[in-house]
């Protein structure tokens, strides 16, 4: 019997170890994400200051002379404008496939090492 309850308490450690370093894996694969996406965002906010500073000085031009100035600012500004659309998806997208926060594939597992556990202790 004591054998038996050595066995049972090593291989709970080495469960318990498996599964702590299946969640630290995971969670440094979300970290990845929400970096990636967060970095993909701040770009975003930089290309949108561009456009908007484009636009003003399309504006600027506009004004200052009648035809052409302007309408080559105007093709900047809307350049700019679509950079920053597809960054904010892409960004949006990478920060959505990491969540939730929380180390899911994790906690299931050790929700069906509980429930064998359990399932054992009641033969």
């Amino acid at each position: 019997m004591g054998e038996l309850v050595q066995r049972a308490t090593q291989q709970l450690t080495e469960l318990v170890r498996t599964e702590l370093r299946l969640t630290q894996a995971e969670m440094k694969e979300k970290g990845k994400r929400y970096g990636k996406g967060g970095g993909l965002f701040g770009g975003a906010g930089v290309v949108g200051i561009l456009m908007l500073q484009a636009l003003a000085a399309t504006v600027i031009a506009a004004l200052a002379l009648v035809l052409p100035v302007w309408a080559a600012a105007l093709a900047v500004t809307a350049v700019l404008g679509v950079i920053a659309t597809v960054m904010a998806m892409s960004g949006k997208r990478q920060v959505s496939s990491a969540a939730p926060p929380a180390p899911t594939q994790s906690i299931e597992n050790v929700k069906a090492d509980i429930a064998e556990i359990k399932e054992s202790a009641h033969r």
